[in-house]
């Protein structure tokens, strides 16, 4: 293990040693931010997956995001069910869609891969906004799902930190093994990878779909945590939201993806309550990001630390 990976375990642990303890000092409604945060980091880094390892840069991930909130949500309004099957089945509504569109667009690469995935989500989007019978159109699902031991938000918040160390370590654990090596010798040069003997579609393809499984799952968790799924959940924006946190926090570092979501939500809801232009003032705040900070936040610290 490099020693840049030891700083990353290090931080990561500090950091979830204290979101631990969060809910002792912290007011109900921080703890909410907290929750919104997790959520949002382990769809960050489902879309570094392929961003950053496998140089695909993803414009259909919100589309698994709401696809998969979409289900656990029917599931359990409509038909009644279990939270915990709405979770069952809200992964595979997300592996479903994720392999569809890993199939038919892993074979492009670059811009024809970047409206590739933005057209097949905005499919998802069409379908979404048009099914209303199912979706309820532009009223959206509505409905608390959670079980009675989630109704607390303290407890939900350990739940879903819980859930979200197992992701992340899962994920970081999968971008460095030999399957994730490969995937960033695709990301220098598919060709040469190729020649070698390596099925580079099929590689894509499986990490594509692990990547929607992340995706499906901050999207049930999403559900769980807003009670109230609509077709934003699975617009173009959603797709761009999660990108731009992971550009914020640094592509191909995973653990930036966390740094990136916090910065956004914060910003998003500190700048939002001073003045109501607060989108143009976060998009000003990026694009001096993207001037300075290229490698985004956790990218340029790591180039600063010896490997």
């Amino acid at each position: 293990m490099t020693l840049k990976n030891h700083y990353l375990l290090i931080s990561f642990g500090i950091l979830a040693l204290i979101g631990g303890f969060a809910p002792l000092f912290a007011e109900s409604y921080f703890i909410s931010l907290c929750t919104l945060v997790l959520i949002y980091a382990i769809f960050a880094m489902s879309i570094d997956i392929l961003a950053g390892y496998a140089g695909r840069t993803s414009l259909c991930h919100g589309a698994i995001f709401g696809s998969a909130a979409y289900m656990a949500m029917y599931y359990v309004t409509i038909f009644g069910g279990s939270p915990a099957w709405a979770f069952v089945f809200g992964i595979l509504m997300a592996i479903a869609i994720s392999l569809i569109f890993g199939v038919l667009a892993v074979r492009a690469s670059g811009v024809y891969f970047l409206l590739l995935t933005l057209a097949l989500g905005m499919i998802v989007w069409g379908i979404c906004q048009r099914w209303t019978s199912v979706t309820g159109g532009e009223n959206g699902l509505r409905g608390n799902i959670r079980p009675e031991w989630l109704a607390d938000p303290n407890h939900f918040y350990y739940f879903v930190l819980c859930i979200f160390i197992l992701a992340a370590f899962m994920m970081w654990r999968f971008v460095s093994s030999p399957f994730g090596l490969g995937l960033k010798g695709i990301r220098e040069s598919e060709s040469r990878m190729r020649s070698l003997g390596y099925n580079t579609t099929l590689h894509l393809i499986m990490a594509f779909v692990v990547s929607g499984i992340g995706a499906g799952l901050a999207g049930i968790l999403y559900a769980f945590f807003n009670s109230f799924i609509s077709p934003s959940s699975v617009s173009l924006t959603q797709s761009v939201k999660g990108l731009l946190m992971v550009i914020v926090g640094g592509v191909g570092t995973l653990f930036g993806s966390f740094v990136g979501a916090g910065v956004l939500i914060a910003l998003e809801n500190l700048v939002s309550s001073f003045t109501q232009r607060w989108s143009f003032v976060m998009g000003l705040t990026f694009v001096v990001t993207m001037i300075l900070l290229p490698s985004g936040i956790v990218g340029r610290l790591l180039a600063t630390k010896p490997s």
